[in-house]
């Protein structure tokens, strides 16, 4: 089995995490920025060199505004189940 961030599925994810980003209108720089964290970081995560664990997306979801559930769930009714 490949490493999870050559699937499919962790590239939807990405790209979601990054539409999701875009509609907060919040560039890479400022939601580095609320993370704490440099903005090589969300652009690492971003073009998915870089995976996140469970805590690290409750941290971006949270910045962009979201409840992490729910933006989970948002994204599996995409059909990535």
């Amino acid at each position: 089995m490949p490493s999870s961030i050559f699937t499919d599925r962790h590239q939807a994810f990405i790209s979601f995490l990054a539409a999701t980003r875009k509609e907060a209108g919040l560039t890479q720089v400022e939601l580095a920025t609320r993370l704490g964290k440099p903005q090589s970081y969300v652009s690492k995560v971003e073009r998915g060199e870089r995976r996140i664990d469970v805590i690290e997306f409750c941290q971006i979801a949270e910045a962009l505004g979201h409840d992490p559930a729910k933006l989970l769930q948002e994204f599996i009714d995409l059909g990535w189940q």
